[in-house]
Order: structure tokens, then C-alpha cells, then sequence
């Protein structure tokens, strides 16, 4: 299924470049590559979920939130490992055990599903890398920082202005600015109209990088990447008060369904 159209290819097109794996996929040594250099960034993920996963106006975590033990990257086993257990006390610290890493491999995933490194896909890489400590943050804390939104959206845009430039042309790019600025503006709205109960101002950050990258396929796209990220947030909620989890009144934390409706979105359209 495409959400956005686009010429059918030639034989010649269709052929794969090189090797035996699918055609602009890098073959199955090169998913093997990807994922395994994608692992060797979990300890920097963890550390930065360890370090903003805290409340708005709070100091950052400097390690175990139970013995103190400092954690960074000069002693990252275990607690910036897969057992996400404190070296000194062993409770945990972070996320829950594997799913950081399980994420990473997602990520990497889908880069391979969406076709070989170029400045579009170098887009959405760098918005990966941002995104998913982000959605550990806002799961454990419910807040986006800044210092991950901005970045997220400012590469964003830059990427994409360079694949413009590279011989798609300035009108992709255009509306990706466009659709990036008008998402945003639709969550900051229902924040200053609905205040609680609308999106909070983090998600309207979120979604400059958010709008943008799907707005660059089109804005049929764009319209589906919000729609799936409204869908799944809706589902996960009704299962959560079916199960007692949250009452009426509670808050679920929106930025992961965004991400998620973002990739879906993206991986349909490819």
C-alpha cells in the first residue's frame, strides 16, 4: 500500500545494484552491520533517558536515583547496559531491562525497510536518534525537553533542505515547512484552547520534525501520520481504562503514538 504516488520504475530500475539482497536494502549482512552499529549506541540513548527523565525544573540525574552511584559513559556497564541494574546496589537504572536496545534495532529496521542512506533517509535517522530517548522520557515523566525537540526538528529541516538541493527542488521542502509549522500549530492551539486536556506544548515541538518529514511525501501523508498516531493513542487509552490502569481523568503521554504514527506512516509510503 502507497499513501503518496510516484512513476513505476524501469526494469533496469528495479535490479539490484549489487550482491544478492533486495534491491536498495543493502542485503542481510548490511541490516547485520546497521544493527549492530545501532547497539553500540544504546549506552548513549540510556544515558540521555537517565539523565532528562526527571520533572520539569529538576535537577538531571546524575546516577542511581537509590545509592547515588554517579553513571556516564566512562562507566557504563551495567547500568547503561541491556540489565539496566546499578553496579553498586543493582537496583535498576533507566529504562527497563532490553527495551532500549529492542527500540534500536526497530530504528535501524526501519532506515533498512525505507531504501538506501541518502539525505532523506539521513533525515530520518538523525530524527530517530532524537525521538526515541524522547519517548522513554515522556512514558516515564510525561515532558519532551527542549534539548531533544529543538534538535529533532532543526536536523530535520536541514537534511531535507539538502536533499532539495540535491536535485529534488525546493517544492518538497517548501511544504515540509510548511505541514512541520501547521501540525505544530494545531497541538500549541488545542494547548492554549483546551489546556489540560489538549496536547501539551512538548508535543507541539515534536511535531515541527513530525509534520515535516511526513509533509515531504505529501500531504495526503501527513493527514495519515496523524490520524495513525490518534488511532493507536486512542486504543492504548480505552485498553489502559478497560484494564483500570488510568481513569478518565488521567493523562497518557501522546509523543510515542506520534513517533509511532510517524513510522508507520513513512513505512507505508515507501
Amino acid at each position: 500500500m502507497e499513501l503518496s504516488g510516484s512513476p513505476p520504475r524501469s526494469d533496469q530500475e528495479r535490479a539490484p545494484t549489487s550482491g544478492g539482497g533486495p534491491p536498495g536494502r543493502g542485503g542481510r549482512p548490511g541490516a547485520r552491520r546497521a544493527a549492530l552499529a545501532g547497539l553500540t549506541l544504546t549506552p548513549l540513548l540510556r544515558l540521555a533517558v537517565l539523565r532528562h527523565a526527571v520533572p520539569a525544573r529538576a535537577a538531571l540525574r546524575a546516577g542511581c536515583a537509590t545509592c547515588g552511584e554517579p553513571v556516564d559513559l566512562r562507566r557504563p556497564w551495567p547500568a547503561l547496559g541491556p540489565a539496566a541494574r546499578c553496579g553498586r546496589c543493582r537496583a535498576r537504572v533507566g529504562p527497563p531491562p532490553v527495551v532500549v536496545e529492542l527500540a534500536a534495532i526497530g530504528a535501524v529496521a526501519v532506515l533498512v525497510l525505507l531504501g538506501p542512506p541518502t539525505a532523506e533517509m539521513l533525515a530520518v535517522a538523525w530524527w530517530l536518534g532524537w525521538v526515541l530517548p524522547l519517548c522513554f522520557i515522556d512514558v516515564a515523566v510525561h515532558r519532551l525537553p527542549d534539548r531533544f525537540t529543538w534538535p529533532a526538528a532543526a536536523g530535520v529541516g536541514a537534511l531535507l533542505g539538502l536533499a532539495a538541493m540535491a536535485g529534488v527542488g525546493a517544492g518538497p521542502w517548501l511544504r515540509a515547512m510548511l505541514g512541520g509549522a501547521g501540525l505544530a500549530l494545531f497541538f500549541a492551539a488545542t494547548t492554549l484552547l483546551l489546556g489540560a486536556r489538549g496536547f501539551g506544548l512538548g508535543d507541539a515541538k515534536l511535531a515541527l520534525g513530525v509534520g515535516a518529514l511526513l509533509a515531504w511525501h505529501g500531504w495526503p501523508v501527513l493527514v495519515a501520520g496523524l490520524l495513525l498516531a490518534l488511532g493507536l493513542s486512542a486504543l492504548v487509552s480505552l485498553g489502559l481504562l478497560a484494564a483500570r490502569r488510568v481513569r478518565w481523568s488521567g493523562h497518557v503521554p501522546f509523543g510515542p503514538f506520534l513517533v509511532l504514527g510517524t513510522i508507520a506512516a513513512l513505512l507505508l509510503t515507501g
